[in-house]
């Protein structure tokens, strides 16, 4: 029996830090990836919100499974900085989450610095160009 092309859902199962970033995707754990992703305790998954200028908690659902694994998400907004929406801010700051929109470069940066501490850290990475 013949199978089709199989597609699975983008899912590196550790924590890596990000090796290098840009060409609209992310190099880590010696793989790459084409996209943003979001790096979570469980490891770092494909991710792709529908409207990234109108980020909703449906976007972090994920995120929010595993909300009491993670103190601060770092959110890489892409090549400048772009505010989260006050509700998703708010509902963070509930879970205990510090949330902290910055550019993609300085959240990769940050993440891979508060990884190297064994913090409780989450990154929420915009792809750029």
């Amino acid at each position: 029996m013949a199978r089709g092309l199989e597609i699975r859902q983008a899912h590196f199962p550790g924590r890596a830090p990000i090796e290098a970033y840009g060409d609209g995707g992310f190099r880590f754990a010696e793989m790459s990836h084409r996209g943003s992703i979001l790096c979570l305790p469980s490891g770092i998954y494909g991710w792709e919100p529908a409207d990234r200028a109108a980020l909703t908690e449906v976007d972090f659902e994920r995120l929010i499974a595993e909300a009491n694994s993670v103190e601060v998400l770092l959110v890489g907004t892409g090549p400048s900085l772009q505010p989260l929406p006050k509700d998703l801010k708010t509902r963070f700051r509930d879970l205990g989450i510090s949330s902290d929109p910055m550019s993609t470069g300085a959240a990769v940066r940050t993440y891979n610095v508060l990884l190297a501490e064994d913090r409780a850290v989450a990154a929420a990475l915009f792809s750029v160009e």
